[in-house]
């Protein structure tokens, strides 16, 4: 049965979750607050994690922080009352997979669960190593190592995939729902614009520090890579 930590310090909310992940099928287990959370997951193995943002003692982004370092396998769904594109691009920061803005639908939230679950459970190793290249850029497929011209360059899973969507359909211009499909996978029901919060945080990494920028927006269709 898959275990899912609970991380909420409000405990009517913690143990309505509770019951309803219960009668979904899910084992759980709760924490108070961002340092418990950490405590928990070092000593526990978790198949997901809801992380509350806002929280006595340590807070969500620091607690999904400590947590990712300790495994970046880790799959965090944030819990958060702000919908503030800042915040967002802050909770993903963080090491976030993915976010859901209070007060949510239940049934929102379960689909959420079932499609970060399913990212993790699909990906299967090559048999053998596959480089991605495209100009001074390398992906490496197999150890997730990404480089531009021989700069190291650190990405989340998601925005991982992303990139590599992104690359393999060089020159072709993508939209945000086929991006949104392909990436967080058809029974995605939150917003398109993490589509938009994810090229952004992408660019950073990717375009910012270079003089010549490979991920563009093509006005009213979408994103491409050329």
């Amino acid at each position: 049965m898959e275990k899912i930590l609970i991380v909420e310090d409000e405990k009517k909310i913690a143990r309505i979750v509770e019951l309803q992940l219960k009668y979904a099928g899910y084992e759980t287990d709760l924490a108070q607050d961002g340092a418990e959370a950490i405590d928990k997951c070092l000593k526990n193995n978790y198949d997901l994690i809801l992380m509350d943002l806002m929280m006595p003692k340590v807070d969500g982004l620091t607690a999904c922080k400590e947590i990712k370092k300790h495994d970046p396998n880790n799959k965090i769904i944030m819990l958060t009352a702000k919908d503030d594109i800042q915040d967002v691009i802050t909770g993903l920061d963080s090491g976030a997979d993915d976010y859901v803005t209070k007060p949510f639908i239940f049934d929102e939230l379960l689909a959420r669960i079932r499609a970060n679950m399913r990212k993790t459970a699909s990906v299967v190793a090559p048999l053998s190593e596959e480089i991605l290249q495209f100009e001074d850029l390398f992906i490496n497929t197999v150890t997730y190592e990404v480089s531009r011209k021989e700069d190291p360059i650190e990405l989340s899973k998601t925005e991982f995939d992303l990139l590599k969507h992104l690359v393999i359909n060089k020159g072709i211009v993508l939209t945000r729902e086929q991006i949104l499909n392909k990436v967080w996978g058809y029974d995605y029901y939150g917003s398109l614009n993490i589509v938009d919060v994810y090229i952004k945080y992408l660019r950073d990494k990717i375009d910012r520090n270079y003089d010549r920028k490979i991920i563009q927006t093509v006005r009213g269709r979408g994103y491409v890579v050329k």
